[in-house]
């Protein structure tokens, strides 16, 4: 069975340089906290593989269709996979996807947020497999994100030894 590592050549994809800050700003806090064997993923969002952040922003339900979120969400799994790589070495260390936390910047009452979330959860599933990449996930609206993101995700992993 292929790691993920390898999964991610055969299926083409490319993950995105680091996340391009604007001038002055400094982040207080890691992309990939690394605790014994878990690591603590912070909120990522879409980004291209520049590095800089990836459109099309807004709402879903208002300037964004479902389809669009969905987009967005699979680019933020290959963001925060970048970090994940840059940080471990190797996305072979991950032993399991245990929690995922999902914000969709949506409309009031929109209802969709699990069909906009489910861009993450394949891709993982796509590169991971069911065994290692099956995770609890939890989908919610928010009112806005930064940079006006359509979404922001966070996970927690468990990793091999070392």
């Amino acid at each position: 069975m292929a790691g993920a590592d390898q999964k991610l050549t055969e299926l083409g994809l490319i993950l995105p340089a680091p996340l391009a800050l604007p001038p002055g700003v400094v982040l207080r806090f890691p992309w990939v906290n690394v605790r014994g064997k878990r690591a603590y993923i912070s909120g990522h969002g879409p980004q291209n593989l520049d590095g800089s952040v990836a459109g099309p922003f807004g709402s879903v339900g208002e300037e964004l269709s479902v389809e669009q979120g969905h987009e967005a969400a699979r680019l933020t799994a290959l963001s925060m996979l970048a970090s994940l790589k840059r940080t471990l070495g190797s996305l072979d260390r991950i032993a399991g996807w245990c929690r995922v936390h999902g914000m969709v910047n949506c409309v009031p009452g929109f209802a969709q947020t699990p069909a906009v979330l489910n861009g993450f959860t394949d891709l993982i599933l796509e590169v991971f497999g069911p065994e290692i990449g099956a995770h609890a996930r939890t989908a919610i609206g928010v009112a806005a994100l930064p940079h006006n993101m359509p979404v922001e995700i966070e996970a927690e992993l468990l990793l091999n030894g070392e």
